[in-house]
C-alpha cells in the first residue's frame, strides 16, 4: 500500500526535495504552496498524513490544522523555524501529531513520518473497549469517550490515554510516554508532555470525566487513577 502524502510549503525548493525524496521511498505525494490549496487538496485527496509548514500565504498552517482538527485526526506534522514556536503549537487544542525544526534532513523526516504513521495504523491492545471508571477508549476508532459523550482528542493525546487506561495505577515518567508514542526516534524536549498532559486533563474535564483523573507523581511521571478506588 503506497501512503498518499500532502506536502505543504511555500518554498518550492524545499517542497520539491520533501515530495521527491518521499516519492522514492514509494510514497505518493502531492504537493501545495499556501495554506488554501493546502485545504482543497486536503479535502479532495483525503491525504493519509499532511506534512504542513507553519508559515504560509493566504492561510498559516495554524489555521489550516484547525480545520482539519474540526474535522477528522488526520495526521499532521508541523515544520518550524523557531524553536518557541514549538509549545504554541503543541499546546492548541488542536494539536499537532508531531513537529519537525528547519533546517532538517530527509531522513529525519521520514523518520518522524514512519513513525507517526505506524502509530496511526497500530492497535495495541487485542481489547477493542478499554474503560476506567466512566471513560471509555476505543482501540479500533482511535475515540474516546465520557458518559456516551465523545472527548475531541489528538493523535498524540489519543496515544497518550491509551498508555494510561491500558495500564491503570501505573507510573510512567515523561521519558518512558516519548518512547512508547515515538519510539527511539524523538529528539524534541520532555516537557512537550506535560503541555499533552494539560490539554488531557482539561478535555476531560469539559467532558465531565470526574471519576478518573491523571495525577502527577511529583518527581516522577503520571498516571491514571480511578478516584476512590
Amino acid at each position: 500500500m503506497s501512503y498518499l502524502l500532502l506536502v505543504v510549503e511555500d518554498e518550492e525548493q524545499l517542497r520539491k526535495m520533501i515530495c521527491e525524496h518521499f516519492t522514492s521511498e514509494g510514497y505518493t505525494t502531492i504537493e501545495a504552496g499556501n495554506g488554501e490549496e493546502a485545504l482543497v487538496l486536503w479535502k479532495q485527496q483525503h491525504p493519509d498524513l499532511v506534512i504542513l509548514d507553519i508559515m504560509l500565504p493566504a492561510r498559516s498552517g495554524m489555521e489550516v490544522l484547525k480545520e482539519i482538527r474540526m474535522v477528522d485526526s488526520t495526521p499532521v506534522i508541523m515544520l518550524t523555524a523557531r524553536v518557541e514556536e514549538i509549545d504554541k503549537l503543541l499546546g492548541l487544542e488542536m494539536g499537532a501529531d508531531d513537529y519537525i525544526t528547519k533546517p532538517f534532513s530527509p531522513r529525519e523526516l521520514s523518520a518522524r513520518v514512519k513513525a507517526v504513521m505506524r502509530r496511526s495504523n497500530s492497535s495495541p491492545s487485542d481489547r477493542h473497549v478499554l474503560s476506567l471508571g466512566s471513560l471509555k477508549v476505543d482501540i479500533h476508532r482511535m475515540e474516546a469517550y465520557s458518559n456516551g459523550h465523545l472527548i475531541s482528542l489528538t493523535g498524540t493525546e489519543f496515544r497518550i490515554l491509551l498508555i494510561f487506561i491500558e495500564n491503570p495505577g501505573q507510573v510512567f515518567s515523561r521519558l518512558q510516554i516519548l518512547e512508547r508514542i515515538y519510539g527511539d526516534i524523538y529528539e524534541g524536549y520532555e516537557r512537550t508532555i506535560d503541555t499533552h498532559i494539560n490539554n488531557l486533563r482539561r478535555k476531560m474535564e469539559a467532558a465531565y470525566v470526574n471519576d478518573t483523573v491523571i495525577k502527577t507523581v511529583y518527581g516522577v511521571g503520571y498516571k491514571l487513577i480511578e478516584e476512590g478506588k
